[in-house]
């Protein structure tokens, strides 16, 4: 189909041929609407989305009707962070997160600062990860919501959640992890009983773009999402609408398909991993952003220093789909807010590119990635006047 090498699938990925399959008998031969509660055409539609839910539910070792189907993360996380605040005016006004979160969660956080609440940014490390005595003292009795994510859409960082998940109960506050990149990379059985709310999003784990998922624990009405979306009292009442049949079956599927090979997969991709670092690395000055901390098995991020950034995306581009940060913040010319919160250095930040592989990444893509990438770098250097001074700088 395309010439190129994907390596990009930490801002999407292809629908599997089995998700496919599965949904395309609901776009046409089952086409009910699953509020239709009188007639069979309405039935069957209904019991797929229950059969969806009921499997996603056991993978993710949870209960069913903590599961909420929404178009992705992002408006999953906008419902999360508004939905909790509205609910508990009464307890506190105070919530905290980091500066390297996705933006859909930074952006979510400036605007509820509009409206008058107090979000606290914690620092990160050189790692990535969030100082723990410093995260102790941002903890107060009026703040009700902690939001840092699980694993980073960029540097597939992946942060102490048991140490976080710890200190938020002590304090008598929820937690939200945004786990939008582990679904498929990682188990997540378990890890769901460390937090109150997470998100999902399809079209990271092989299902369609535009669903998604919400996790909300059902320990207390304290936590309890209020509705968010208005008209019909599906889901709950906590999300109206026409409920999107083809795409949660597809999802299901997608989630059952990677769970099925999660084990021999998260090595492979971590072997591969390995030796993209180790080929890279092998270009003279590379830095790499993630080596020394615990991350997702399928992401590598590289800064070239004596690169310009702009001029080695649109070089790369050519052969080989990268990016230089999370996709939704693609249009922008800046270097990564993620990189600049570690303490990266600006001008390096900018000359870095993250790949992330997956499912159909081979061997001889890893091989023809390391040779084209330290081609092209090199290529770039050459018309850098500071590249051929920099021993005597």
């Amino acid at each position: 189909m395309y010439s190129q090498l994907y390596f990009d699938y930490n801002a999407t990925t292809p629908c599997s041929t089995e998700v496919i399959d599965a949904m395309l008998p609901y776009f046409k031969d089952h086409f009910g609407n699953p509020s239709s509660s009188q007639h069979p055409f309405g039935w069957l539609a209904r019991s797929a989305v229950e059969d969806a839910r009921t499997a996603i539910a056991e993978i993710l070792a949870v209960e069913a009707n903590e599961l909420i189907f929404t178009s992705g993360a992002t408006e999953s996380i906008n419902t999360i962070l508004k939905g909790v605040v509205r609910k508990n005016r009464e307890k506190g006004n105070h919530i905290i997160t980091t500066k390297a979160e996705h933006k859909a969660v930074l952006d979510t956080c400036a605007f509820l600062e509009a409206d008058g609440v107090e979000v606290t940014y914690l620092d990160v490390n050189s790692d990535g990860l969030i100082c723990r005595d410093e995260f102790a003292k941002a903890l107060r009795p009026e703040t009700v919501l902690v939001s840092i994510m699980h694993a980073n859409n960029e540097t597939g960082i992946i942060q102490p959640l048991e140490e976080i998940s710890e200190l938020t109960r002590a304090n008598g506050s929820l937690l939200f992890s945004d786990t939008t990149q582990v679904l498929g990379k990682a188990d997540l059985r378990g890890l769901l009983d460390l937090v109150d709310f997470a998100c999902f999003s399809g079209h990271k784990v092989y299902a369609p773009k535009g669903i998604g998922l919400i996790y909300a624990k059902n320990n207390s009405e304290y936590n309890a999402l209020p509705g968010f979306i208005q008209g019909g009292g599906q889901q709950k009442g906590q999300r109206g609408g026409t409920i999107n049949t083809p795409l949660i079956v597809g999802l299901a599927k997608a989630i059952q398909q990677a769970d099925d090979i999660l084990k021999d997969e998260s090595l492979r991709l971590q072997t591969l991993r390995d030796r993209l670092d180790t080929g890279l690395s092998g270009i003279e000055l590379a830095v790499s952003n993630n080596k020394h901390t615990q991350r997702l098995p399928n992401t590598s991020h590289f800064s070239f220093p004596y690169v310009d950034g702009a001029s080695l995306l649109t070089a790369l581009g050519r052969r080989i789909a990268v990016s230089n940060g999370s996709a939704c913040n693609s249009a922008s010319v800046a270097p990564s807010h993620v990189l600049l919160s570690m303490g990266i250095e600006r001008s390096l930040a900018y000359a870095s590119i993250r790949l992330s592989i997956g499912r159909y990444t081979t061997e001889a893509d890893i091989e023809k990635a390391i040779k084209l990438i330290s081609t092209i770098v090199a290529e770039q250097r050459e018309s850098n006047i500071m590249w051929e001074r920099r021993e005597k700088l």
